[in-house]
Order: structure tokens, then sequence, then C-alpha cells
């Protein structure tokens, strides 16, 4: 029985733990999204996000102040993508790709020059698990339930946290209202007197800042160190998790559970047994993709994205 339910609790930790980096950076692509502008560089402002952590984290001993820089580089990075897209209304799939590839570049040259290397950074202080803050210790001998009960990171209490306050945000208050409205018909919001690219730059910065976050979470939380491309296609999945939570923060919450789940079963299943044949763990890696392939193929079709998004607007000019 004690089996059971420490496995059940290690299930229930690691998905949540898989989902975080997921669910944060959904959100973040909700308010960009509901704004009227498609985001697909959320992959490299995580990639930035999840390097600056370790800079800050190694430059100031602090991994919160580490969190803190991850969290504005990313939200300087989004800003070009929000100047790209809205004020010059280029492409903003194109401008999007072009930022993950400058970001996976960028992150790669300036791991050579601030740490010598092109691969992985030095080790650096991580964020601390709950059971450390609270300052339970695991037991020598006996039982260890309160300790792995607490063994996850404040961050995934964090980032639950800004799911509801932005679903609030974006559908209780006027902010959200103005949001939306951008996104669903940018030219009646104009008339009302809601100023478009304002509140398109807002939707994108805020994406970036919890991209960021997201970023953050994997190099401070997860390793504790970066690694080239370490986001690891999260931003893609995440887009994923967006579309098919309809573009509501609880929807993309849900979804990122579900996608945490299918990468948590690599951890809890060292050599996974079907019918006595032993399944390989690259299948089991390949789980969160192929999940994300299925359930974009099953639903992608019912959601119905804001009818301005991708759409540039243009002030029209009074004669």
């Amino acid at each position: 029985m004690d089996t059971v339910i420490s496995f059940i609790i290690r299930l229930v930790i690691s998905t949540f733990s898989m989902a975080t980096p997921l669910f944060i950076t959904a959100v973040g692509g909700i308010f960009s999204e509901r704004a009227g502008v498609i985001n697909i560089a959320l992959e490299g402002m995580m990639l930035i996000g999840a390097f600056f952590g370790v800079v800050g984290a190694f430059y100031t001993k602090s991994a919160w102040l580490g969190l803190l820089l991850a969290v504005v580089a990313a939200g300087l990075f989004s800003i070009i993508h929000a100047v790209i897209c809205v004020k010059y209304h280029s492409n903003q799939v194109v401008s999007g790709v072009a930022l993950n590839m400058l970001a996976s570049g960028l992150t790669v040259f300036l791991l050579d020059v601030m740490f010598g290397v092109k691969g992985t950074s030095e080790n650096v202080v991580t964020i601390p698990n709950m059971n450390a803050i609270f300052g339970v210790e695991r037991a020598a001998t006996g039982s260890n339930f309160l300790y792995n009960v607490l063994d996850f990171s404040p961050v995934i209490l964090i980032g639950i946290a800004l799911v509801f306050a932005a679903n609030v945000l974006l559908f209780k208050t006027v902010f959200g209202l103005r949001l939306r409205a951008v996104g669903e018909h940018a030219k009646a919001a104009d008339t009302l007197g809601i100023s478009v690219s304002k509140m398109r730059y807002y939707g994108v910065i805020i994406s970036g800042l919890l991209a960021g976050l997201a970023g953050a979470y994997l190099s401070l939380c997860l390793t504790g160190a970066f690694r080239k491309d370490m986001s690891a296609g999260r931003g893609f999945i995440a887009i994923a998790a967006m579309i098919t939570g309809k573009w509501n923060p609880i929807g993309a919450f849900v979804a990122s559970v579900v996608f945490g789940l299918a990468q948590a079963l690599e951890f809890c299943f060292d050599e996974p047994v079907l019918l006595g044949v032993k399944i390989p763990n690259q299948f089991i890696q390949m789980l969160p993709y192929v999940l994300t392939l299925v359930v974009l193929a099953g639903f992608i079709g019912k959601s119905v994205s804001p009818l301005d998004l991708g759409k540039p607007y243009a002030k029209e000019e009074k004669l």
C-alpha cells in the first residue's frame, strides 16, 4: 500500500513538474494571441529566460535574482517581436521563427563568451524545493511521506497562481476586455478609443515575461545549468496546449497537465514492459510530441481563434 501511495505521489509531482513550464508559457501565449499577435517565438523566449536565469544566478549567487533577470531578459526580447509585428506590420509567423533561430544561436554564442563552453554551462545555485524551505529532511529510516509530498519547486505554486490570476485579468477586468476586443475586432476597438497598438504591445510583452519565467524554471529548478536548446520544443507544446485549451488559461492548464503526464511517465517507468516485451525508453520520450500531434489533429478544427489573430492593423487617417 505504501508503495502504491509513493508511486502516486511521485507521478503527480513529476506531472506538475513537467507541466509547469508548459502552462506558464501557454498562459503567456494566450495574452499575445488574445491581443491578435501570433507568437511562435515562445520557444526562443523560453531559451532566453533559461540562459539569463543561469547568468543571473551565477553572478549574484542567488537563484531568485537569476529568476528575476530571466523574466526581464525575456520580456525585453519579446519587444523585438512586438515592434516587428505591431509597428512594422510584418508577417508574425516569420518573425517568430526568426526569433527562435536568433535565440538558439545567441544563447550558444553568449554561453561561449561568458562560460567558455558551447554545450553546458557551469552548475549554479538552484531554487530550493518546498521541503528545503520548510526544513523537512529525508529520514534515514522510517516514513518519508511528508518529505516526498513537499519535494517540488515553489515555482509550481507560483505558476498555478498565475493561471488563475490570468483568468481573472482576462475575463473580469477592463484591461482584459480591451485586450480581447483588440484581438477579436481591432477596428471596432479602435473606434471605441482603445489603442490597438498599445494593447498588442502589452499582450506580447506579457507573453515574453511568462515565457522567461518558464525558461528560468527549466534551468534553475530542473537542471541547475543551461544546456544548448534546452527548451527542447516545449514552447511549441505550450502553443498546442493553448490551442487545445481554446485560448483560455484554465483550459491551457488542463491541457498542459495532460502533456506533463506524458513526460512524467518517462521518469516513473524506468523499463516499461508491455505484454512481456520491454519498451525502449525512447518511445516513452516520444509520447509528449506524439500526443501533441494527436491532440492538434483532433482539436484544432474545433478551437476557434480570435478573429483578428495574425492580422496587422493600421489606424486609418481621418480626412
